[in-house]
Formats: C-alpha cells, structure tokens, sequence
C-alpha cells in the first residue's frame, strides 16, 4: 500500500496515526495537492489527500473511507467498536472534529485572499461552526477519560488530530485552550502516545 499525503493535513495525519497503532507498514509519498502533475490527481479525482492506493491498485480517498478500511485490515487495536450504537457513536465524534477542521481550513482560505476580496461574513459564518463544534466537543466529553466508551478508539484520535491542528494553525485566531480546559487534559494525553508524537506536523524547514 502507498499513502499519499500532507505532513501538515490533519485528515492524513488522523491516517498515519491509524497506521501506527494497527501497526501496519504502508509506503507514504509527500504530495503537493497544489502543483498541476501532482500524482494525487490520479488516485483520488477530487485531488485531495490523504489518498490510498491498495496493492491491487485500487484507489481509496477521504481519511473517513482510509481509516474504516485499515481497522478491518488487522484486529489489532480495534478502533471502530462493532456494536452498531457504540460503533455510531465513534464516528459520530469523527465528524464532528473533521467538521470543525474543515471550517478552520475555510477560514485559513479566506485569510489567504486579497483583503479586498476577503468576506467577514463568511469568516463569521466558519468561525460560528467552528466554536459551537468545540463546545460540541467539550460537552460531550465532559470529565470522561476517553471520547467514548472505556477506551481510546477513532473517536480520540479524529479529536486529537482536530486540537492539534487548531493550535498549529490557529484559523481566525481562535483559542481553544483558555476555553476548555477537558480538552486541554484529553490533548495532554494523547499527545503521550508515539503516534501523536511522530506525527506533529511541522512547517518544512
């Protein structure tokens, strides 16, 4: 298998994390999504990454296909619950965190723009989603020691992967600590695990 991906997107981030607790080895190829004869284009037609390719050359794309994919590939490390409400539940959680990712890089496409084309309204509009997902997500965790269940599932490292962009890039400014501190304590925690840690995204040198 070969991961085409970003070192800076949260959505192959969330992946290669995947990757790492079911401890399975897969080829990774840095793409820029951006350049006209990028090699993405061929294995997802949105030309977006994280994509993969299977060995019998089959395509996959979205991180949310990718991930489901990988936790039936080996049993170990389940990640997604079989129960059909628990198993709900996981990827419930998962999409909100990728939502409130997806209107940060929004926001972060807009600020990119000339200012005077640069819409405060629609900055206003991504950053309502963005707040009211993370009060979303503090709710829902509350003072629990995982997202859901007894233990570290899909659900915490689609979190994870979310906090960790957010303090990367910091779409619109938001501050995300000084407002929840459980997902301060359950960021602190994952952040502990070695497939948090290979996986910082880090501005090329």
């Amino acid at each position: 298998m070969k991961l085409y991906g970003s070192p800076l997107s949260p959505f192959a981030r969330k992946v290669r994390i995947v990757l790492a607790e079911k401890k399975i080895e897969c080829e990774t190829e840095w793409v820029d999504v951006m350049a006209p004869d990028t090699p993405v284009n061929q294995r997802n037609p949105l030309g977006k990454v994280p994509a993969l390719a299977l060995d019998d050359n089959t395509s996959l794309y979205d991180s949310r296909v990718i991930v489901e994919f990988l936790d039936n590939v080996s049993p170990i490390s389940r990640l997604i619950p079989d129960e059909n409400r628990d198993r709900i539940a996981v990827r419930r959680w998962e999409a909100l965190a990728d939502g409130v990712v997806d209107a940060g890089i929004l926001i972060r496409y807009e600020s990119l723009r000339e200012k005077n084309e640069q819409s405060s309204a629609w900055v206003a509009r991504q950053m309502g989603k963005l707040a009211r997902g993370l009060a979303a997500m503090s709710a829902e965790l509350g003072d629990k020691p995982w997202c859901h269940g007894h233990g570290y599932t899909l659900a915490d490292i689609a979190t994870g992967c979310c906090l960790g962009w957010l303090d990367f890039r910091k779409p619109g400014g938001v501050e995300w600590r000084s407002k929840y501190p459980n997902l301060v304590r359950h960021f602190a925690k994952l952040m502990e695990r070695p497939s948090f840690q290979e996986t910082v995204p880090k501005l090329p040198a």
